[in-house]
């Protein structure tokens, strides 16, 4: 199979109208390419306009519109004034890590006293784990708390009713035909819910189950006797796991985003602080959150003990700060290193054993650490634009890890594959399920079937989205500097993208044997431009072409400077 080259480029939105640009650039004061961009991200008014650029915490749903809300703030309740052990139990990822210590933080705060557990990837498998659970009631525990896991977990709820343990579930991922029976379920897919915001992260139901608590202890006069817990301080976690789990950020992520961005910026949290030492985080932004912070807690969990991460950020006896971040950016070189052995042989079997005529990809080995298949599979699918599986197979068992492109819904497709699974969970663009080895061929088979139903050959060529086309002469860092207005940027809300056509290319060259590196020139207006990872087509560039493109701030000894991030390029 040959990597996918073709890319359509497409306006982000057909239904812009110029009435609504101009009207958001008047009522708004903001200029007309910055009305556009908004307007192709959906603010139909100049209210909606207005909320956008001002985002504020009071405008948050209530949390009593999740499902489960009153039943689980209820019972935690009781457990603070009874004094109970609660355990939290969380899941691997960023998400599930901040979600944990974020309710540990808080419920502490509270006067609770509670224990965690983050499962082991390799030894426990993902979900709530019956060891746990088992290991809470010998210690003690009489409440369990789940966070960014639980919807699925049907035996593991059975479990708990027998031990004698109340089990409150908060979740965000695609409920199953069958629920558990728990004490209460919140999670915003649920067919009962009534907020109007279903893509929460995991940590973000875990916030809004803290702001319905707090109401409640408020309204029982709870906070007669001790300070009452300001969780404006723990959106900084918030926003980590957010931007880590990929979840839209637009509405009210954006708006938890934004306002937990500048608190990672100014950080008091020691193990933070260490973090973005050893990440060479100067100036935070969803970027870095994404590509530098994110990436070394998540490396705990892959190679070795999630909880490490969850001790770094809300400190712990047994670590010094700077010591941890250097074991997790040490975890992260590790798990860069395997991640790159495992994308080659991938890229090896993909090229020479696989047709054109695939519209799905599943591979397995034995040599792959099931740490780093998601990642993996995502560098699959950036080459090939296809929905990619990826096993890690040990014994007669394997772990997989999927992810997907847009028209195909992965949790759906494997619901039509469940029989040959003995597992499966997730959303519409990643997840992650497990088998028996002698069903390996069996679902790939019907994985290739459901793609063949749900995609048509169109949907297997990448499409770039922009918002519209520019003159590099319209750029200036005033724009630039309005622009960055809209951020925090990332899924559902990107960093704008735009067209400049029939641009002349000054001194192309290859920096650091990756990079393309050159200078655009445009009806005298003449730019900077860095092509990240397109080395390989040095020799296009011997003519005029068409850029799609971010534009940045570069600054270098003091200057600044506009640069061009080119995403795409294509003779004029």
């Amino acid at each position: 199979m040959q990597p996918a080259s073709q890319r359509n480029w497409k306006i982000r939105s057909e239904s812009c109208s110029d009435q609504l640009v101009q009207q958001l650039s008047a009522d708004l004061h903001i200029d007309v390419l910055t009305a556009r961009v908004m307007a192709l991200r959906g603010i139909a008014n100049s209210n909606e306009g207005e909320a956008f650029l001002a985002a504020k915490l009071s405008s948050l749903p209530d949390p009593d519109l999740l499902p489960g809300m009153a039943a689980a703030c209820t019972r935690l309740e009781q457990a603070l004034q009874r004094g109970e052990k609660i355990a939290v139990h969380g899941d691997y990822d960023v998400d599930g890590i901040t979600g944990c210590a974020l309710l540990v933080e808080t419920l502490r705060d509270l006067g609770a006293e509670v224990e965690y557990h983050i499962p082991l990837r390799l030894q426990d498998g993902y979900g709530l784990s019956a060891g746990a659970l088992k290991q809470a009631a010998a210690d003690g525990c009489s409440l369990v708390l789940s966070v960014d896991c639980g919807v699925t977990a049907v035996a593991e709820a059975a479990l708990a009713r027998e031990l004698g343990i109340d089990l409150i579930i908060t979740d965000h991922h695609q409920p199953p035909s069958e629920l558990p029976d728990c004490l209460a379920m919140v999670n915003p897919h649920l067919a009962a819910s009534e907020f109007p915001w279903p893509d929460l992260s995991g940590v973000g139901v875990a916030f809004f189950l803290l702001a319905g608590l707090r109401r409640r202890l408020r309204e029982q006069g709870f906070f007669s006797s001790q300070a009452e817990p300001d969780l404006r301080a723990g959106l900084d976690l918030v926003a980590l796991g957010t931007i880590a789990d990929m979840v839209p950020l637009n509405k009210v992520n954006r708006t938890l985003v934004q306002f937990g961005l500048p608190l990672i910026s100014a950080t008091k949290r020691p193990g933070l602080k260490a973090l973005k030492r050893v990440a060479a985080v100067k100036q935070v932004s969803s970027g870095s959150v994404g590509f530098h912070l994110a990436p070394r807690l998540n490396a705990a969990g892959r190679l070795e003990d999630a909880a490490l991460g969850v001790e770094l950020l809300i400190g712990g006896k047994d670590h010094d700060p700077e010591e941890l971040a250097e074991l997790l950016d040490g975890f992260n070189q590790e798990r860069r290193d395997i991640e790159q052995l495992t994308l080659e042989a991938a890229i090896d079997e993909i090229d020479n054993h696989w047709g054109d005529e695939r519209y799905s990809l599943v591979l397995a080995s034995e040599d792959w650490h099931p740490g780093v298949i998601g990642i993996v599979a995502s560098r699959l699918v950036e080459r090939y634009h296809r929905p990619t599986v990826l096993f890690a197979l040990d014994g007669e068992q394997g772990k997989g890890s999927a992810r997907s492109i847009s028209h195909f819904h992965l949790y759906r497709a494997l619901e039509q594959c469940a029989n040959y699974l003995t597992g499966f969970g997730g959303h519409a663009m990643a997840a992650g399920m497990s088998l028996t080895r002698d069903q390996l061929e069996a679902f790939r088979t019907a994985f290739e079937q459901v793609a063949r139903m749900s995609l048509t050959s169109q949907d297997l060529v990448a499409t770039h989205l922009h918002d519209g086309e520019i003159e590099l002469g319209s750029l200036d860092l005033t724009l630039l500097r309005e622009l960055g207005k809209l951020a925090p940027f990332g899924i559902g809300n990107p960093q704008p993208v735009f067209v400049s056509r029939g641009c002349r290319v000054i001194r192309p060259r290859v920096v650091a044997a990756k990079h393309l590196k050159f200078n655009v020139e445009q009806n005298g207006h003449r730019i900077d431009c860095i092509a990240f990872g397109q080395a390989r087509r040095l020799d296009e560039l011997s003519s005029p072409v068409d850029l799609l493109y971010r534009v940045e701030i570069n600054e270098w000894r003091g200057q600044k400077m506009l640069q061009l991030q080119v995403v795409d390029f294509r003779s004029a």
